[in-house]
């Protein structure tokens, strides 16, 4: 039995939403439930660029070098196309 997880978009008007745990964010995300925006949905175009703070498991090498690229250095930076829920998030558009 998996975990059930709170995804939330503080400063906005979207309301959390309670998925189950090991799924893929993506799959669950659109444009009329967050504030999230996707293109690819494969991790190549970087639109879903995100800042997420919560219990969430470390890039795959592919993620790592797309964000190496858009967020240098930044440890709360990630693509939510590539996010896979362990636990409670949190998700902000991604803003320098």
């Amino acid at each position: 039995m998996s975990t059930l997880c709170t995804v939330s978009f503080p400063g906005t008007p979207y309301p959390a939403l309670w998925l189950d745990g090991q799924q893929n964010l993506s799959e669950h995300l659109t444009m009329q439930n967050s504030p999230v925006l996707f293109g690819c949905r494969t991790g190549i175009c970087g639109t879903c660029l995100v800042e997420v703070e919560g219990d969430i498991p470390a890039p795959k090498p592919d993620e790592r070098e797309m964000l190496d690229l858009l967020a240098p250095n930044q440890a709360k930076a990630r693509l939510a196309c590539q996010l896979i829920l362990t636990g409670d998030i949190k998700i902000r558009r991604w803003t320098e």
